[in-house]
């Protein structure tokens, strides 16, 4: 029974010799209650006997033939602990089945997000980063994380990976209130910013921020040029990029049907945004001519991709960066995402188009929900004038007339 002092009575190879086939039927002890129950029906299981106020009672532990000897041995250990504790192991057993660990139930929380993000990658990065970076809180129960648990997975990376320390932080309390919405926690989310992890931690505006690295504007027209020189579609697509002072995914993914040659606009659609609405980009001359240069690239299929990767595929995250790092351009230097602050410290510094103007090229929202819901407009023939300026700028070509391409004095 339970109050056996003998333990370990069974080796590993009594027990690959009871789990044959010519096994007779019985319970096999290893002693402390721990038995090894093969089945008159070819059953093999682990079972815990203890005696609970005066009668015999029988825990199932598990499948002989999932459950090794030595996991077995560990949850007999903690259903004597449970006994030596006045706490009936079975009854312990089922209210800690009820009570999911953290990291299953942080998959069953991203699953029940991922239908919301835009981005399939959102799902992979919350997987990642709580399985990885809040590896700590795995096991444990979600009614029993506590704020020095919190603590234990932040403080390593609060100052030294700012960025991510606050995504993690974010997500934990994402999980930590589900886990409450669904009756699994009681009390106040240890993971809660303010007026809880505010006074433990330092200011998050006080630490040092991650900001992508953006080559100076007064250096893009050599740049321009050099990049023109280079072969290939990551090439081109960098180059497209810059003209049109788009995000990555979005060139990336462009195709044909997007594209309006005779109004010369590309049409991005909503689930390509950020923002989740559609955008339209006003083509330049040069930004025309530069995809119509890789048209043959299509096969002449009207859906293809512009800028096509191996077989046809859109180009990976990284290929527009390779092109940097292959032109012996630092990271801390520049950076694909960077371009787009090139663009705007020119409109702002070196032009007089008005901000507003700048920041719908950018496909950033201005002035409040008031402002926004009487601009109707997106200010595309503004934005055209604006775009043209900035690939004259590239090209170092001469501007035609001020009051088309309007710069500050």
């Amino acid at each position: 029974m339970a109050g056996s002092r003998t333990l370990n009575k069974l080796s590993a190879r009594t027990v690959a010799s009871l789990m044959r086939d010519d096994a007779k039927p019985g319970r096999h002890g290893d002693g402390g209650g721990l038995y090894l129950n093969v089945g008159p029906g070819g059953g093999r299981r682990w079972v815990f006997l203890f005696r609970w106020r005066g009668k015999l009672r029988e825990m199932g532990l598990g499948s002989a033939r999932a459950i090794t000897l030595a996991r077995a041995r560990e949850r007999a250990a903690e259903a004597r602990a449970h006994v030596a504790e006045g706490v009936n192991p079975i009854t312990a057993k089922k209210a800690s089945q009820a009570i999911p660990e953290f990291g299953e139930f942080a998959n069953e929380v991203i699953d029940s997000l991922a239908p919301q993000w835009r981005n399939p990658k959102h799902k992979d990065q919350w997987k990642s980063t709580l399985a990885n970076d809040a590896a700590a809180l795995g096991r444990l129960p979600v009614d029993k994380v506590e704020t020095e648990d919190v603590l234990g997975v932040l403080k390593p990376i609060w100052s030294s990976k700012p960025e991510t320390a606050s995504r993690v932080r974010g997500r934990i309390e994402k999980v930590l209130d589900a886990a409450k919405a669904k009756g699994f926690r009681e009390g106040e989310n240890p993971a809660r910013w303010k007026g809880h992890l505010a006074n433990l931690l330092p200011a998050r505006q006080k630490l040092t921020r991650g900001h992508h690295a953006a080559m100076p504007y007064a250096e893009l027209p050599e740049f321009s040029d050099a990049l023109k020189g280079r072969e290939g579609v990551s090439a081109r697509a960098l180059e497209f990029l810059i003209l049109t002072a788009a995000r990555s995914g979005e060139v990336r993914g462009a195709c044909w049907p997007e594209i309006d040659l005779e109004g010369k606009i590309w049409t991005v659609p909503a689930e390509r945004m950020k923002a989740g609405k559609a955008h339209r980009v006003p083509l330049s001359d040069a930004a025309l001519a530069l995809i119509e240069s890789l048209r043959p690239l299509s096969g002449g299929a009207p859906s293809a991709i512009i800028f096509p990767g191996y077989r046809g595929k859109p180009l990976s995250d990284m290929s527009l960066t390779a092109v940097l790092r292959r032109m012996d351009i630092p990271a801390e230097k520049a950076s694909v995402h960077g371009f787009r602050s090139s663009f705007r410290d020119w409109a702002g510094e070196a032009t007089a188009f008005p901000r507003e103007v700048a920041e719908a090229a950018l496909a950033h929202a201005v002035g409040d929900a008031v402002e926004r819901a009487y601009r109707r407009g997106d200010a595309l023939e503004k934005r055209r004038r604006l775009m043209e300026a900035w690939s004259q700028y590239l090209s170092l070509a001469p501007l035609s007339a001020v009051s088309v391409y309007p710069f500050a004095r």
